[in-house]
């Protein structure tokens, strides 16, 4: 099994375990410099601090901290697994994580388009939905 199929198995049975949105923003494994909780302790440590603690420290800490792969490439592919796996709500943050770490909204769309073919049209739909409210968020005025 070659790197980058390690890499996605792990992304994607994390992400599918923690089933939380907005987790792509918890970058910064444990608490912050000032003492504050990480984002994963804020989504899920009142409920499930085990599962807090490997997304801080296995997850976020080990797995997006790898050499073998940039932080570029850990989104893409985490963007796409997302897609295939129809999961809309962690699909809003990873996507804005993956335009952070280098991917362009030109290679997402290509994305969504290529797993259209091999992860399902109504997935693609949903992703490119996603994609509208990341790409072109409503101001606060609207």
């Amino acid at each position: 099994m070659n790197t980058i199929t390690r890499s996605l198995i792990l992304i994607s049975g994390t992400l599918l375990g923690a089933g939380m949105p907005g987790l792509a923003q918890a970058q910064a494994p444990a608490a912050n410099t000032a003492g504050q909780p990480s984002r994963a302790q804020q989504l899920m440590g009142d409920i499930d601090p085990k599962l807090a603690q490997l997304t801080d420290e296995v997850l976020l800490g080990d797995v997006w901290e790898r050499p073998g792969l940039a932080k570029r490439d850990r989104s893409l592919i985490t963007v796409a697994a997302l897609i295939a796996l129809n999961r809309p709500e962690q699909l809003r943050s990873h996507m804005q994580l993956a335009r952070t770490n280098g991917v362009t909204e030109t290679e997402i769309v290509e994305a969504i388009t290529q797993l259209a073919f091999y992860a399902g049209w109504p997935n693609a739909i949903s992703a490119v939905g996603v994609a509208r409210e990341v790409f072109h968020p409503k101001s606060e005025a609207e």
